[in-house]
């Protein structure tokens, strides 16, 4: 009985938060669209040129970069940490478990 319960509570709480939006209407149905952009005035150029004009180009283009540049980078950062804690005499590949 308590799964069944707690299975009605989920199942509420999942409704509710995927209406909330559709009942918290603020702009009573006729509010106007919101551009939602980077401001590239102050950048010149560079890097960060590029990431604010992919994002205003396209947020699609933008989102498949971000999901395949974070795991490469936290990758190459992975290696870069491990190659430094070997040069001091940190092998973490050949520990024992403490927990044992």
């Amino acid at each position: 009985m308590t799964k069944l319960r707690r299975l009605g509570a989920s199942a509420c709480a999942l409704s509710l938060a995927l209406l909330a939006p559709s009942l918290a209407m603020a702009a009573g149905g006729r509010g106007a669209p919101i551009a939602i952009v980077a401001d590239t005035r102050f950048i010149d150029n560079g890097l960060m040129h590029w990431w604010a004009q992919m994002y205003n180009e396209s947020h699609l283009a933008f989102a498949l970069m971000t999901m395949v540049i974070i795991p490469v980078l936290g990758c190459v950062l992975g290696f870069v940490a491990d190659f430094f804690m070997k040069m001091t005499g940190i092998d973490l590949g050949k520990r024992e478990l403490a927990e044992k």
